[in-house]
């Protein structure tokens, strides 16, 4: 599967918003987006004129790129989504912050959600006692996510005791044991990027 091995601090000045893919650095003076805004190319910083289309377009691969998914497997979401009762772009937003990756993240095991991908790939992480190294795995309520215990003294998950992480309401994290649990489902509210869905909605929708 082709996967994007540029920088990726070139995908959010391509997006016009910080899509948080370096972890710590994206807050920092050294954020590329911060000292050059603007898009990368020779032509980024001329005005154009956006159409509906690419404005429908643009949100898509910011979501895309901000969780770090391929076409095929955003697309996937999208058709779970449209199949679930309820709303469909807010199903698909709940969907993505299910992914095992994005909840490592989020516990802050992971500093990115790319780092969070690899630590799942190289089965650091288990899921209700058992190891899973499927970042695409769904969570559920009152699964109990924690670091292998033969892995835990690694030097990156002994570092994890001395870091403050304001976690979603939806899920709680003990980084003295490196276990935590999933409190509910994640709602609207508790995804902090900003995505305006219904244009996802209606570029799909065509």
């Amino acid at each position: 599967m082709a996967r994007y091995t540029d920088a990726d601090c070139k995908l959010c000045r391509r997006e016009g918003c910080k899509l948080f893919l370096k972890g710590e650095r994206c807050l920092t003076k050294k954020c590329s987006f911060e000292r050059r805004p603007n898009v990368p190319g020779v032509h980024g910083a001329a005005r154009k004129k956006i159409t509906e289309y690419g404005t429908q377009l643009r949100e898509k691969q910011k979501v895309k790129r901000a969780y770090g998914l391929q076409e095929k497997q955003f697309r996937k979401y999208y058709d779970m989504a449209n199949n679930m009762k309820g709303i469909v772009g807010e199903n698909m937003l709940v969907l993505l912050e299910r992914r095992l990756d994005n909840v490592v993240y989020r516990m802050g095991i992971g500093a990115s959600r790319d780092e969070s991908r690899q630590i799942v790939n190289h089965g650091h992480i288990t899921v209700n006692g058992k190891t899973v190294n499927i970042p695409s795995y769904l969570v559920s309520v009152d699964d109990v996510i924690a670091v292998k215990e033969n892995k835990r003294e690694k030097e990156m998950f002994k570092s994890l005791k001395d870091v403050k992480v304001v976690y979603p309401k939806w899920l709680e994290f003990d980084n003295t044991k490196l276990t935590g649990k999933i409190n509910a489902l994640p709602q609207r509210d508790d995804i902090d990027l900003n995505i305006q869905e219904h244009l996802i909605v209606e570029l799909y929708s065509k």
